[in-house]
């Protein structure tokens, strides 16, 4: 989108000032307001505690929840694959993760499920736990004495972006932990 804009920005300027305009007409005016409005807003990545940035990461997360799943898609105004919903998530402040499930796997620093924390990101296989191959990401939502919840977008019942018990189910998936923050 950016790569749209700024030409546009570049013409409007330099049509107006190839007439030594001083003020730009009123309907250029809101255009660009327009544009400018659009643009994402650049976020750093945190320099506060781990423990506040995970904090702020899942509660971030937290607020799509119920968002849809939808495959190939990382828009919270469309819809969520696991992938995107992770990538967007970590995007927002200002990580640099891969968009693909697979590619999350040569991402941040593997660590034990014993050593994960609040933040880190799931990797499991498909649907299918018997093909070891990666096809779903999570994002460690909580862990306590009643065990491991994570937050992801969901093709199954859910259907969308929900909190899940880290279960059999998702244990005969498991595949690592990576920690990015």
């Amino acid at each position: 989108m950016k790569k749209i804009i700024v030409p546009i920005l570049f013409f409007i300027l330099s049509a107006t000032a190839g007439k030594a305009q001083t003020i730009i007409p009123a309907q250029y005016q809101e255009l660009v307001k327009k544009l400018v409005a659009s643009l994402p807003k650049e976020s750093k990545p945190l320099n506060n505690s781990s423990a506040n940035q995970s904090e702020s990461l899942i509660d971030f997360a937290k607020s799509m929840l119920g968002i849809p799943y939808r495959y190939a898609t990382s828009n919270p105004k469309v819809g969520f694959d696991c992938s995107g919903f992770v990538s967007y998530v970590f995007s927002n402040f200002g990580f640099k993760v891969p968009r693909s499930s697979r590619e999350f796997s040569y991402t941040g620093t593997e660590t034990t499920l014993e050593n994960a924390k609040v933040g880190d990101v799931m990797i499991f296989t498909g649907s299918n736990s018997k093909v070891r191959r990666i096809g779903h990401v999570g994002i460690i939502y909580s862990i306590d004495e009643s065990g491991i919840k994570f937050i992801h977008a969901s093709s199954g019942k859910a259907h969308g972006v929900t909190i899940t018990d880290f279960n059999g189910h998702y244990k005969n998936r498991f595949l690592k932990v990576v920690s990015i923050l």
